[in-house]
């Protein structure tokens, strides 16, 4: 007995493993994808972070002045921001990649003006450097805004 299964996800699996570019793609998208958004819902639950401050206790002191929230309540706007990121990066890797990488500029800004941190803020440069190649390779293998991919252009061609 055979077992049938979708072909647009064995088509993206296979393709993953025989073009090393696009399986890179795909790890980055979904990686993009999955991580900021479980981060995003964490500033609610307080789960992943072992600090005795929560959440909080990343946030520089200046940025936290400049907030009209308070600590907590300001990095649950950062999970909101995270969430929409990951969602942004599923739906259009191409654009959303930049966005990503500009966030952690601006984490990587508060890490470094808040001691005790750089070692979270050298993490985050690479995850930085990471999504730009993410962007770089969603210019080859995500289609522009109001542009078919190729595949959709050779199977409507039919």
């Amino acid at each position: 007995m055979t077992t049938s299964r979708s072909t647009a996800p064995a088509g993206v699996l296979d393709r993953a493993r025989s073009e090393p570019a696009y399986g890179a793609f795909v790890l980055l998208r979904v990686g993009f994808t999955v991580l900021p958004i479980v981060m995003g819902v964490d500033k609610f639950f307080n789960l992943l972070t072992t600090s005795p401050a929560n959440w909080e206790g990343y946030l520089a002191g200046w940025i936290a002045d400049l907030s009209p929230l308070s600590p907590a309540h300001t990095m649950m706007v950062v999970g909101v921001i995270e969430i929409v990121a990951g969602i942004a990066v599923a739906i259009k890797p191409r654009y959303a990649a930049y966005i990503v990488a500009a966030w952690l500029a601006g984490i990587i800004v508060n890490l470094l003006t808040y001691s005790g941190y750089y070692d979270v803020a050298l993490r985050d440069f690479g995850l930085l450097l990471a999504a730009l190649t993410l962007a770089r390779l969603a210019s080859v293998y995500d289609a522009p805004l109001g542009r078919p991919t190729t595949s959709t252009t050779s199977s409507s061609a039919a």
